[in-house]
């Protein structure tokens, strides 16, 4: 009788298991621009996800829906980022494969465009322009700094 009680038991509570709810490995995040440029981004992407525009020296706060990142950050972690960054009315549209920071909590994911094509990517919970988030907003240079 022992044996069947532990048989039934040992059943019931595989069978729990089963219904187990395991979490979403990816989660959903949304994207922000980040300028730290003298020039408009009429487009940027991450993935194939964004689209939104961003002036010259602008942060904003991720508000373009949506995409997916890793919940957890793995070393190697990269991700394709498209930009058009006009020149008058010609579109000049670039991209680039770029090494997601490192995070440790999953949040919205923010493109921050430098001079000369750099980019660097960062998941963060604070948006574009907060002090809190992990690089600085965008300073517009006085005219004194840009002679």
């Amino acid at each position: 009788m022992k044996l069947f009680i532990y048989s039934a038991l040992l059943c019931f509570l595989t069978s729990c298991a089963a219904f187990e709810k395991k979490e979403d490995p990816d989660a959903v995040a949304q994207v922000g621009i980040v300028n730290h440029t003298g020039k408009f981004i009429y487009s940027a992407t991450v993935d194939g996800s964004g689209g939104g525009t961003m002036s010259a020296w602008g942060a904003g706060g991720a508000d373009i829906c949506c995409t997916s990142i890793p919940r957890a950050w793995y070393p190697g972690m990269k991700v394709l980022v498209r930009w058009d960054m006009p020149d008058g009315h010609t579109h000049v549209v670039k991209e680039k494969i770029v090494e997601v920071e490192k995070y440790d909590e999953p949040g919205s994911i923010y493109m921050h465009f430098f001079p000369n094509d750099e980019v660097r990517v960062v998941v963060s919970n604070a948006q574009g322009y907060s002090l809190k988030h992990p690089i600085a907003p965008p300073v517009r240079p006085s005219s004194q700094d840009a002679k």
